[in-house]
């Protein structure tokens, strides 16, 4: 009798930081009913695997779950995996942190369920062949990747018969890749799909292995799935159909499979994710697009399924290119990192580590499917955690003073200026128009301008063109209806401190759309720098000498924007300075400074804006709107306590809208809030000089 070795695994995981309510859902209709089910059927062996974000919540919420675990793991019917602890991306974190993390997950195992975990899920099966070397160190003895990886290789079904080994620098890991049809019919088609394909890759010689594994929350929680799984007992039936055929479908661990199994060889496979990772990687929608109509082309004539592995896509770590905010999060966690590093022994602590290691979840770094970059909520306990560990730090280092730092901190050829001062860390871009790009509150561990700029995604095109036809057949979903209104894309990365020259009858809606003429050349060019150290207060001052367009010519003109800091102050002051560096006669002038603050929420009763005297229709952060001849505007953040003012020297109208993205999600389209952007605008006649001042002070409320 032909027989097949079948291990089926699953993977559960949610962002560091996702609301509670995502957590309580996804125990209730995927985490619970699926273990309960398992249970039900003691015959059928699991590979499991929980981030350790999961296990902290399960500990916290629902210890029960721990013991059901526990009990389960005992009996022999669970085998359980590590990971990195809050679940990174290992190819891209230093090498220390990826061996403390695994240490960190398996640690937990060995304490919680007496078990020593020698197999790793690898997060979302991002591969670099050095990241061996690590894994090896920690004591884990095999990875769990897709068959997308051995197939770039030039591997064939037929030849992944099993596992493989391979080595870095002498280290050596075993490797199972996982059949990708068995991630495709289980539980999306009808049972006898997937037992009709373990019939045909079964052998005289029983010593072949099909490895299903894939994310846990596609039982249940993924759209639709709870009827199908649950109601409809599709899991339960499977189960029954796996113990009908145990005589030739043997369920097993992959522990097992190493002691009784021998590998198939040596491999060394190329850097890669799973197929549509590295579709979502590519760096323009335009390329997005043609990947999608090429694997068309090929599906319709017939030749996907031959030549898919000669079709590739990008390359992970671009995601840091795609999305310069995510390269901005990803060196911000190097950066802190690095400070942790020059912690003499006896200072290093464990709390802090833990609030770095808490800042390289993955989720929040990439975009694809899932929401990811897109939504703020992901994003904004990155930011927390890496802010707390850098208070912490400098806590330890018992800093009492203003620190100026020129260096290139995105590693993208220019340097930015970084300002740190006991109330606030700032990073302000040079060859960006002097914008300031980070903006971080300590008391309160915030990052202000935490924010995604609108760019164009590749499955816009499902929204702009109806009759689109796209290789992935997946239903489309919408969160509410007129998205393709709401489409519109930015010329520039959003920040602070950003220098507009508008023309006089440019409207708010052509601003908010970035669909206005821009007169002058300040926005994303360069801007020469000073620092200057006055006791315990700092200057930067910010300067270009640029051009307008102004009645039919182009125009020199310079701006200079000088911030003062002292070290203990909730404020900052800039002074802006216009002037003519010609002898042309007087022009008319519209100059907007742009501010961004990333407050999370725009349509929350607790986040508004406030102007003295002035009684607003709207005043949520996600109103738009014109309040004429004003010195003073305040945003309010009551949820996370945060008060801001801004007081101007001279009167300017105060342009306000929200900032806006439109993304895929598991869920479908929907229109996500990143910020809330202030336009001060001045209206002048520029004879020689023009000059005002901003007066930001940013606290914490009661």
């Amino acid at each position: 009798m032909k027989t097949i070795n079948f291990v089926f695994c699953v993977h559960n995981h949610q962002p560091v930081g996702n609301f509670d309510h995502v957590f309580e859902e996804a125990y209730q209709k995927s985490y619970k009913p699926f273990l309960d089910v398992v249970e039900a059927h003691p015959k059928i062996k699991i590979s499991y695997h929980n981030t350790g974000i999961l296990y902290d919540w399960f500990e916290e919420k629902h210890p029960e779950f721990l013991d059901q675990i526990k009990r389960m793991t005992d009996s022999g019917q669970l085998e359980l995996l590590t990971s990195g602890f809050y679940e990174p991306i290992l190819s891209i974190i230093p090498d220390r942190d990826k061996v403390g993390q695994i240490n960190k997950h398996k640690e937990y195992l060995k304490k919680r369920f007496n078990y020593d975990a020698g197999g790793l899920w690898l997060a979302e099966r991002v591969w670099e062949q050095h990241i061996v070397k690590q894994i090896v160190e920690a004591g884990v003895r095999f990875v769990v990747i897709d068959d997308t990886h051995f197939k770039y290789a030039g591997f064939k079904d037929s030849d992944l018969r099993g596992y493989y080994r391979t080595e870095e620098q002498g280290s050596l890991l075993h490797i199972f890749p996982i059949k990708k049809k068995l991630r495709y019919t289980i539980p999306f088609q009808p049972i006898p799909d997937t037992f009709q394909y373990l019939a045909e890759i079964a052998t005289e010689d029983g010593l072949d292995v099909a490895v299903c594994a894939d994310d846990g929350e596609k039982f249940g929680l993924w759209p639709e799935t709870f009827d199908t799984v649950y109601t409809e007992k599709w899991l339960d039936n499977f189960f029954i159909e796996l113990e009908n055929n145990l005589d030739w479908v043997k369920t097993t661990h992959f522990r097992d499979v190493m002691d009784n199994i021998n590998p198939q060889g040596l491999v060394y496979l190329p850097t890669s994710s799973y197929a549509e990772m590295m579709h979502w990687s590519l760096p323009s929608a335009q390329s997005f697009i043609e990947y999608d109509q090429f694997s068309l082309k090929l599906k319709k004539n017939g030749m996907f399924e031959e030549y898919n592995q000669y079709v590739r896509g990008g390359y992970w770590r671009n995601f840091f290119v795609k999305y310069p905010e995510a390269n901005h999060m990803h060196k911000k966690m190097l950066r802190v990192t690095e400070k942790y590093n020059t912690l003499t022994s006896k200072t290093k602590s464990d709390e802090v580590l833990d609030k770095i290691w808490k800042g390289q979840c993955n989720c929040p770094y990439w975009h694809g499917l899932f929401g990811g970059i897109y939504l703020t909520n992901l994003r904004y306990p990155i930011y927390k955690s890496l802010i707390e560990a850098e208070a912490l730090i400098d806590k330890i280092n018992k800093k009492n003073s203003i620190d100026v730092e020129v260096s290139d901190f995105d590693f993208d050829g220019s340097n930015e200026v970084i300002v740190e001062t006991l109330k606030f860390n700032l990073i302000f871009s040079l060859k960006n128009g002097g914008a300031l790009y980070e903006l971080d509150v300590k008391g309160i561990n915030t990052n202000l301008l935490d924010i995604l700029s609108r760019r164009e995604e590749g499955y816009h095109k499902k929204l702009t063109d109806p009759n689109y036809e796209s290789s992935e057949k997946s239903k489309i979903r919408f969160r509410e209806e007129g998205l393709e209104n709401y489409l519109s894309y930015d010329w520039y990365r959003h920040g602070s401190y950003i220098d507009h020259f508008f023309g006089g009858n440019t409207s708010i809606d052509q601003i908010q759309r970035a669909q206005y003429p821009e007169l002058g050349d300040f926005v994303n060019q360069p801007y020469k720098h000073e620092v200057k150290k006055i006791k315990n207060n700092v200057e930067v001052t910010f300067v270009r000498d640029g051009h307008i367009w102004y009645n039919g010519l182009h125009t020199p003109i310079r701006v200079t924007k000088t911030f003062k800091f002292e070290k203990d102050s909730d404020e900052m002051v800039t002074k802006y300075v216009i002037e003519k560096t010609n002898d042309l006669e007087s022009m008319k002038l519209k100059f907007g400074v742009e501010l961004n603050y990333s407050l999370l929420a725009g349509d929350a009763p607790d986040r508004y804006y406030k102007f003295s005297g002035i009684d607003l229709e709207n005043n949520r952060l996600n109103s738009a709107g014109e309040v004429k001849s004003v010195k003073t505007v305040e945003l309010i953040d009551e949820w996370q306590k945060i008060g801001i003012r801004i007081d101007l020297d001279k009167e300017a109208d105060i342009l306000r809208f929200p900032l806006e993205t439109v993304s895929l999600s598991e869920y479908g389209f929907e229109r996500i809030y990143q910020s809330s952007v202030v336009i001060p605008c001045f209206d002048f006649e520029l004879t020689d000089k023009f000059d005002f001042e901003i007066r930001q002070k940013i606290s914490v409320i009661k």
